[in-house]
């Protein structure tokens, strides 16, 4: 461990002692019974000691070894065990099936912390010179494979990790920009710029156990990102270190020099170079912060309001609606109330659906986040409540929405304690045009189902609607697989493989904002067409001809649904 940088635990998410819990939550372990058939009461499998595992020897040369320690010290140059295996994986479920079995693929060979941008250049270099593997590791939270080493990779294997790069540089405060170095997490990023009244706003689920430039390196987007943006839009300008050279973009508002090198560098997952600080648009610390709930008869009546918001240019900060079985989770995911107030407000909202008569099985909850002054929230809520009302919704106030407010980083926990239980989770998320969202929803919901019938396993399947824009919407599935027998990860693909399929099916993207890695490379084709892949083939052979940059990641040579660290590879 490095002083002051956070690492996760080898066999999970978070820190050891950290997960989640299903204590006080009387109707959570009936919503799991009922949608998987596993009772979460019963005896789980230990988590295996890491001193069982079969870690490969680091096949670190003496002379790399040398040039490395001279460029950053001996602490900064580790070759452990265990700080090896954490920088090995992302956190999908494919990694922690994997790592929890003691399949560990190809380990780095050393872990190695820069304290600057000279450092990362000397690393850089260095590296190349020497023919290896340059990996950069951001927060380890990555769950598309963009982290691990291409099998059989015969080269030494750095894994570069940025943790000491973590500062607000300087804030542009006529221009609202920050200057804010790579390797930052996300809270002590917004600890620094709130202590002088800013923020970026940018809340991916993994904003806990992830970095500014792991964001920018996927095209990651926020849970806010309908008023702040994707970190797309939030990134200005930034630094990268390259092969024998630096690349600076400017924090420009636009620019028309030609085709975009920042839109190549945002999304490239280490195939280009490391990032190692960046301009993004930063805003005043609002004065009114409200996350608002409602119900709707069904998904799509939230779906369609949430079109009409955004049509409407209302400009609220979050739009989420969950389809019936996601509400019926987050439902079961709540602390029992012991609130004589709240039992009766339940019971009040209970007999107004029923008056209404509405289907209580397809029914769909909203959380709608406002920022501003007093008078603008005021204002925007007044606007929302009446589309709500034009689409059979009604609202249930801030109660339910703080509450989301308060847990909205726990939801990564749920994976580790599935995966303790048989059950294999995970997430696939997309974007659409409006026209189509509603039939993505449910020709996907049915591929998945359809998959799990032919395989024979018990699975279930749930969605939300995450971010909005003029154009489409992204829609966020998760699903689960009761599956708890040596072919788990066989299941896992099935599943994988009919959902990415629907996506690109039916007029959607591989992904939203988690990235490609070699989890989604294999759509790419159907995704950008093959001239697209052809082009990004050209860019990073022409940038990495001697394939030293993360090689392997956004384009590779596997079959439709099978990354090439798949057991159907």
């Amino acid at each position: 461990m490095i002083e002051g940088v956070k690492q996760q635990k080898w066999w999970g998410w978070g820190e050891e002692g950290q997960a989640y819990s299903a204590e006080g939550k009387p109707k959570f372990a009936p919503f799991v019974k009922k949608m998987t058939g596993i009772d979460i009461h019963a005896p789980v499998k230990p988590v295996p000691n890491f001193e069982d595992l079969d870690v490969p020897v680091s096949i670190l040369g003496d002379d790399l070894r040398g040039t490395l320690v001279g460029i950053l010290g001996e602490q900064y140059v580790q070759t452990d065990d265990e700080t090896r295996v954490v920088h090995t994986f992302g956190k999908g479920v494919r990694d922690l099936m994997r790592v929890r079995r003691g399949d560990l693929g190809r380990v780095p060979d050393v872990v190695v912390y820069p304290a600057d941008e000279a450092q990362v250049a000397g690393v850089m270099d260095a590296v190349v010179e020497a023919d290896g593997v340059v990996i950069p590791f951001g927060g380890g939270s990555n769950i598309v494979a963009a982290l691990e080493a291409v099998p059989g990779e015969s080269r030494a294997i750095v894994s570069v990790n940025l943790g000491r790069l973590n500062k607000v540089l300087e804030i542009d405060e006529q221009s609202g920009l920050a200057r804010i170095q790579a390797g930052v997490f996300g809270p002590d990023m917004e600890e620094q710029l709130q202590a002088r009244g800013w923020t970026m706003g940018h809340h991916p689920d993994s904003f806990v156990w992830s970095t500014l430039g792991g964001w920018i390196a996927t095209r990651s987007s926020g849970m806010q990102s309908d008023k702040y943006g994707d970190i797309a839009d939030i990134t200005r300008g930034l630094r990268m270190v390259m092969p024998g050279q630096i690349l600076e973009l400017r924090p420009l508002p636009s620019t028309s020099s030609g085709p975009s090198v920042r839109e190549m560098v945002l999304g490239s997952e280490g195939r280009l170079g490391i990032i190692t600080e960046a301009w993004v648009n930063v805003h005043r610390i609002p004065e009114v912060r409200e996350i608002q709930a409602y119900f709707f008869p069904d998904y799509y009546a939230g779906l369609r309001a949430c079109e009409q918001v955004v049509h409407d240019g209302v400009g609220v900060m979050m739009a989420r609606v969950s389809d019936a079985i996601e509400t019926q989770y987050i439902m079961a995911n709540g602390k029992e109330s012991k609130s004589k107030v709240s039992k009766l407000a339940n019971a009040g909202v209970k007999k107004l659906m029923e008056a209404k008569k509405w289907d209580l099985g397809q029914i769909a909850m909203s959380f709608i986040g406002f920022e501003g002054t007093a008078n603008d929230v005021r204002y925007k809520k007044g606007l929302v409540a009446k589309i709500v009302k034009q689409h059979g919704g009604f609202g249930v106030g801030s109660g339910p929405g703080a509450l989301y407010d308060q847990k909205k980083y726990d939801t990564p926990y749920l994976r580790d304690f599935m995966l303790d239980r048989g059950l294999v989770c995970d997430v696939s998320e997309t974007t659409a045009p409006w026209k189509y969202a509603e039939a993505l929803h449910r020709k996907t919901t049915k591929a998945f189902n359809d998959a799990m019938e032919e395989i024979g396993k018990i699975g279930v399947v749930f969605c939300h609607i995450s971010h909005s824009y003029h154009s489409g919407a992204c829609q966020y599935f998760t699903f689960v697989v009761n599956d708890d027998s040596e072919t788990a990860e066989h299941s896992y693909d099935v599943a994988k493989r009919a959902i990415q399929q629907s996506f690109v099916d039916h007029h959607a993207t591989v992904s939203h904002h988690h990235g490609v890695g070699e989890e989604h490379s294999p759509w790419m084709a159907e995704d950008i067409s093959p001239a697209g892949v052809f082009i990004q083939r050209k860019l990073f052979d022409g940038v990495d001809p001697g394939g030293n940059l993360n090689p392997g990641k956004i384009v590779h040579d596997g079959e439709p649904g099978i990354s090439s660290n798949s057991p159907d590879a």
